[in-house]
Parts: C-alpha cells; sequence; structure tokens
C-alpha cells in the first residue's frame, strides 16, 4: 500500500526531473505550497494531490468516465435484503449502490449480507446498508482511483450531479 505523503510527492517529482517550480506551475498553485505540501507543513486537497501525479505522470490521461461501467445495477432501501443476494447472484458483482428517489443512501456488499446472514430473510436493505461508495466527476483523472479502491469495494462517477456510473477494482486492472 502506498500512503501519498509530501515525501512521496517530492520523490516522485525528483525521478521525473521536475523542480518545485515546474510543478507548480503545471499545477496551477505557487511554488511556495508545493514547498510546504513536500515538506509537511500542509495537507493538500485531494483534488492538489490529483493534479500533482498527473502533473508528474502526464501520460496517464485515462479519466473515471472512461472505464466506468454505465449499466449501474442497484437496490432501493426498502427491498429486502434477500434481493440484493439475487441481484448480486445474477449478475455476478459483488456490491451495490443503494439508491432511493435518485440519491445514493448507502451501499451493500456481500460482506454486509455475511455479516447479516441469520437475518437476510426479515431485514430490508436500508437497516443493514453500509456508507456509500464515495463519488467521482466522470472527468477526473483514474490516478485516484487505486487508493480509493484500496478502502471501497466501488467508486460512483457522477456527471453534472447525477450518478452516471461505477467503477470497481477489476475495471481498474482491466
Amino acid at each position: 500500500m502506498v500512503i501519498i505523503t509530501g515525501e512521496y510527492l517530492k520523490d516522485l517529482r525528483k525521478k521525473a526531473s521536475l523542480s518545485q517550480a515546474g510543478l507548480a506551475k503545471r499545477v496551477g498553485v505557487s511554488q511556495a505550497h508545493v514547498a510546504k505540501i513536500e515538506g509537511g507543513k500542509v495537507n493538500p486537497t485531494l483534488a492538489t494531490v490529483n493534479k500533482i501525479l498527473l502533473a508528474i505522470h502526464p501520460k496517464q490521461t485515462r479519466k473515471c468516465g472512461d472505464i466506468m461501467e454505465r449499466n449501474i445495477k442497484f437496490v432501493s432501501p426498502g427491498e429486502s435484503a434477500k434481493k440484493a443476494l439475487s441481484v448480486m447472484r445474477r449478475h455476478g458483482i459483488s456490491q451495490l449502490p443503494v439508491i432511493s428517489r435518485g440519491s445514493v443512501t448507502g451501499s451493500i456488499s456481500e460482506g454486509t449480507l455475511l455479516r447479516n446472514l441469520d437475518v437476510l430473510g426479515t431485514k430490508k436493505i436500508g437497516e443493514i446498508m453500509e456508507k456509500p461508495f464515495p463519488t467521482v466527476d466522470e472527468g477526473e483523472g483514474a490516478a485516484i482511483l487505486p487508493s480509493l479502491l484500496e478502502f471501497h469495494s466501488a467508486v460512483l462517477v457522477s456527471s453534472k450531479g447525477k450518478i452516471c456510473g461505477i467503477i470497481t477494482k477489476l475495471d481498474v486492472l482491466r
């Protein structure tokens, strides 16, 4: 597992033969800000980290929208937990977003179902669901995905505020 620290970003920058000023120009921040990030004096936003990674490795131009699965399978909170299991089996998937009236309200995975095996016949999805998967914009660089997928089984993709796709570890590995 790689933890993205200021030191790690500094090493990547040096391997790419970039100066702090050169990186700052590519990212659209000041050289002083890059120095503070590399020195561990400030914690950059996720957007800034993504810009830095893309500036260091410009060949990685794939966007989240390029690799997402558009045909999203989902369940609603009012459905039975058995329904989630049925959808997962039928489509050969291991996690689902939980969506109610167009809004993502949670997620459910094989792990969630296993932890609730004894009550699958009596519980609704809304009673056992977990937090929603993280959401990224379809134009976001795909470089963000490995770190998100280390902690989440899927990432949702949005366009103009609406969910339009889903990305799993298998999608990234393809």
